[in-house]
């Protein structure tokens, strides 16, 4: 599991937070279910929504969590990052 955590945090690092920083942008937002299909994962949604969650990401991608919304594991989960 902490295997593909860490796999979750790179593709949205790389998917979402650089294309966002290369835009000049001061937020980025995530959805779960965005982020599950996006790496084609099955029934994973509990670890896309637990590897976001985790303060490690947060460091790792040199962001900050502004706010979290939606269910705790859910599909519509979302989180706004400040770059």
């Amino acid at each position: 599991m902490a295997r593909l955590a860490e796999e979750i945090r790179q593709y949205v690092l790389v998917t979402a937070v650089a294309p966002a920083r290369r835009r000049g942008r001061r937020t980025v937002r995530v959805r779960a279910g965005d982020v599950h299909r996006g790496m084609g994962l099955q029934n994973r949604m509990p670890a896309a929504c637990a590897a976001l969650d985790a303060a490690v990401f947060a460091r790792s991608a040199g962001v900050m969590l502004t706010s979290r919304e939606g269910p705790p594991r859910g599909a519509t989960a979302a989180w706004l990052f400040e770059l």
